[in-house]
């Protein structure tokens, strides 16, 4: 028994079933798409077992690409839930044969109600295909099952129509990245284009220092802000350097080294810093990657520091730069 076989016949057999649905697209996928674009209300998608199950994909995949959706089981609409369907919305509904009992006896009153209906049928003389405004065909040659039986090739190319319906709403929406990310404020995509530096930078208890403070205090300074470095003001109040546990190893190396020297003769001055804290984390993780450094002190426009963001807090908060 060779399983690799029956696995790759398998994907071909799928890949087929979608490459004829494909050279089969007609106008009445545009129309489909014209009737979900018109639709004042929500896009409601119903169907029963396997048909169902990939409905329920489809209508969190419609809401999460800017069309309001949700998942109706026919047997519930049948008990009270068609009450969830007003006027204004729209009906898709999926059935390889068309003639789903629990299905079939909510489609009188779906048009009693004048909502419009897109049927994804493999049978376009059944029931569905005959209440049907929009008819899409997702019949396939056979299945991928060897008895050719359970559906498989057909769920696939069901769930490959979904996904293209919505792919197209995307494009005639002029969907586009900021308007995925509202819908996933915690997904990867959310956290890159919505936190911002105000979002994640310290701004308690900084390690900062005058520029005539002395190294050994400094050293304290730099152990209680747990952060490997201090912040170093003029008279001002404003930020012109920088002393890192780096600065302070390189610094042990010179033979003039003290304590007693001014922590600012070892330090880095006029270091990078950022006064727009409207920055997105992402960006300035960037900076941070670029500039080869760990912290970024946070200025306001004078110059005084208000916080400091630490590259282990956007890692630790998920952001990534690219």
């Amino acid at each position: 028994m060779d399983l690799i076989k029956t696995a790759k016949e398998t994907f071909y057999t799928e890949a087929q079933a979608l490459e004829r649905a494909a050279a089969r697209l007609d106008k009445n996928f545009l129309d489909a798409i014209d009737l979900i674009m018109r639709t004042k209300g929500k896009l409601i998608i119903t169907g029963v077992g396997k048909s169902g199950l990939v409905g329920a994909k489809m209508a969190a995949t419609f809401a999460s690409t800017g069309t309001s959706s949700f998942f109706l089981h026919p047997t519930e609409a049948l008990h009270g839930d068609l009450g969830m369907i007003s006027k204004g919305d729209t009906l898709l509904a999926i059935s390889s044969s068309g003639e789903s009992e629990e299905l079939t006896k909510i489609l009188p009153h779906i048009k009693r109600f004048e909502i419009p209906l897109i049927g994804l049928t493999g049978n376009p003389k059944s029931s569905l295909a005959y209440y049907s405004d929009v008819f899409l065909d997702i019949s396939v040659e056979k299945e991928a099952c060897p008895l050719n039986v359970a559906p498989t090739a057909s769920t696939t190319l069901t769930m490959a129509i979904g996904d293209a319906l919505a792919v197209a709403l995307m494009e005639k929406r002029g969907f586009k990245h900021e308007d995925f990310a509202s819908f996933h404020p915690g997904g990867t995509l959310g956290k890159k284009l919505f936190i911002k530096i105000k979002d994640l930078m310290r701004t308690e208890a900084l390690p900062i220092i005058q520029d005539d403070t002395i190294l050994k205090e400094a050293i304290i300074t730099m152990s209680e802000g747990k952060l490997g470095t201090v912040l170093i003001v003029d008279k001002e109040g404003k930020f012109c350097a920088l002393l890192s546990d780096g600065d302070l190893r390189r610094a042990l190396m010179q033979e003039s080294f003290s304590l007693d020297h001014l922590a600012i003769d070892y330090a880095t001055r006029n270091p990078k810093s950022y006064h727009d804290t409207q920055l997105l984390a992402s960006q300035a993780l960037e900076i941070i990657e670029n500039e080869r450094i760990q912290l970024l002190p946070i200025t306001n426009k004078s110059g005084k520091i208000i916080g400091v963001l630490h590259i282990h807090d956007l890692i630790n908060a998920g952001i990534k730069s690219k």
